[in-house]
């Protein structure tokens, strides 16, 4: 098992960048591929971004593409989402997500992630 834990929300304004990272437990962080994702309010919840095991390959929704960057540190246990160029309809409870299951390419679907943050607050003000 692995428990994360995000943390870097705010409240930004639009245009700005916030960094989020995301700490996990245990020793075997390496085996996870992490993902994030984000929810508005009355929306459901959203793919944002994965990254391997290895953090050589990534993937983004077409959404943040260009302006978010996902990485990790396997040493550190940590994976984080640097957001560029920040716009409101971003405001969003980001959560960070983990899974182990082998797959043909990174899942992009909630329901293939098996351990979930707690969240943290985004806010983008116009």
């Amino acid at each position: 098992q692995v428990q994360l834990v995000e943390s870097g929300g705010g409240l930004v304004q639009a245009g700005g960048s916030l960094r989020l990272s995301c700490a996990a437990s245990g020793r075997t962080f390496s085996l996870y591929v992490m993902g994030w994702f984000r929810q508005a309010p009355g929306k459901e919840r959203e793919f944002v971004a994965a990254a391997t095991r290895s953090g050589g390959t990534t993937y983004y929704a077409d959404s943040v593409k260009g302006r978010f960057t996902v990485s990790r540190d396997n040493a550190k246990n940590a994976v984080y989402l640097q957001m560029n160029s920040l716009k409101p309809e971003d405001t969003a409870v980001y959560y960070c997500a983990a899974y182990t299951m082998v797959t043909a390419t990174l899942a992009t679907t909630q329901y293939a992630y098996d351990y979930w943050g707690q969240g943290t607050q985004v806010t983008v003000s116009s």
